[in-house]
C-alpha cells in the first residue's frame, strides 16, 4: 500500500484555515442535537445508520473507488465503529463535559505525532504552537471545565483516552485514503456507507427486535447526517490540501462552538474554568492562522 506523499500546497491558507472552522461549527451543531438524549448507543447508531442512507444517495454522483482506496475504506469504517463503542464505554463511565473534552483532546496530538513520524509530514513553528496551546486548552475544559478530573472513573479515563487513539487512527487513514482516492467526495460516500452498514449489524445484533426504532427516528437522524457528513467532508477535503495534524487541531475548536451555543441557545452559564479554557482554545486557533 503506497502512502500519500505530504501535501506541497501552503501549510494552511486562509481558504483552508475557514474551511476548517465551518466544519467544526457543523460538528458542535450535530453534537448538540444528539447530546441530551439518554440512549447514547441508540442516538451514534441513529446517525451511523442516516449517514450511511444519505452517502448511499451520492453513490451514483461520485467515482467508484480503486485498489487500495478499498482498503482504507474498510480500515475507516472499523476504526469509526470502534471509536463509536468506546465513546458510548466511555459516556456510561464518566461526565460528557469532561469524557468528551478528554477523547478529543489527545486525538490532534496522536495524529499529529503520527503524521510526523510515519509520514514526515512538518509544520511549522506557529501550527506547532497552536497545536499544543489548543489541545492544552481541550485538556483543561476535560479537568476543570466539568468538575474534578480526580472523580472520574478510572474506567472512564482510559475508555476516553482509547477512543482518542481510535479519533487519531480514522483521522491518518482517512487523510491517506482521501488523498489516494480519485477526489475526496468519491473516498468520504463509500466511506459512510461502509461505516453505516457496520453500525446498523452492530446494533441489530445488540438490540435485537427493536431495528424499527431506528426507522421510526430516521427524519431526526438525518437532519444530524446532514450536517456531520459536511463537517467531514470539509475536514477530509481539508486534509488533502494542508498538514493532517493542523487540520486535526483546529477541527476541535467544535468545542469553542459547542461552549457559545450552550450559552446563547440553551442560557447555561459556563464556569470562570470553562471561559479560561475557551480562552486558551481561542489563543490556539490565532496562533495556527500566524503561520
Amino acid at each position: 500500500m503506497r502512502l500519500a506523499k505530504p501535501p506541497s500546497s501552503p501549510p494552511l491558507s486562509a481558504a483552508v484555515f475557514f474551511v476548517v472552522l465551518l466544519s467544526a461549527l457543523l460538528h458542535a451543531g450535530w453534537n448538540a442535537l444528539i447530546k441530551e438524549r439518554a440512549d447514547r448507543f441508540f442516538s451514534i447508531s441513529l446517525l451511523g445508520v442516516a449517514q450511511g442512507l444519505v452517502a448511499l444517495a451520492a453513490l451514483p454522483f461520485v467515482e467508484t473507488p480503486s485498489g487500495a482506496t478499498w482498503i482504507w475504506i474498510i480500515a475507516s469504517a472499523a476504526l469509526h465503529t470502534g471509536y463509536k463503542l468506546l465513546l458510548i464505554r466511555a459516556y456510561t463511565a464518566g461526565d460528557l463535559g469532561q469524557v468528551y473534552p478528554l477523547a478529543r483532546g489527545a486525538a490532534p496530538l496522536l495524529s499529529t505525532l503520527v503524521a510526523l513520524v510515519v509520514l514526515g509530514e512538518t509544520m511549522g513553528p506557529f501550527l506547532w504552537a497552536g497545536v499544543l496551546t489548543l489541545s492544552f486548552g481541550i485538556g483543561l475544559m476535560s479537568v476543570k471545565g466539568g468538575g474534578d478530573l480526580g472523580r472520574l472513573d478510572r474506567k472512564a479515563v482510559l475508555s476516553a483516552l482509547a477512543t482518542s487513539v481510535f479519533i487519531a487512527g480514522y483521522t491518518i487513514v482517512d487523510a491517506l485514503g482521501a488523498r489516494g482516492a480519485a477526489s475526496p467526495g468519491s473516498y468520504i460516500a463509500w466511506m459512510f456507507v461502509f461505516d453505516g452498514l457496520t453500525i446498523a449489524l452492530v446494533y441489530a445484533g445488540v438490540r435485537r427486535g427493536k431495528a424499527l426504532a431506528v426507522a421510526r427516528e430516521l427524519p431526526f437522524g438525518l437532519m444530524a447526517a446532514m450536517m456531520s457528513l459536511g463537517a467531514y467532508w470539509l475536514v477530509i477535503w481539508s486534509m488533502t490540501k494542508a498538514p493532517i495534524g493542523a487540520v486535526a487541531a483546529l477541527r476541535e475548536s467544535s468545542i469553542l462552538f459547542a461552549l457559545v451555543l450552550s450559552v446563547v441557545f440553551l442560557k447555561e452559564r459556563p464556569s470562570r474554568w470553562r471561559l479560561l479554557s475557551a480562552a486558551i482554545i481561542l489563543l490556539g486557533v490565532g496562533l495556527m492562522r500566524l503561520d
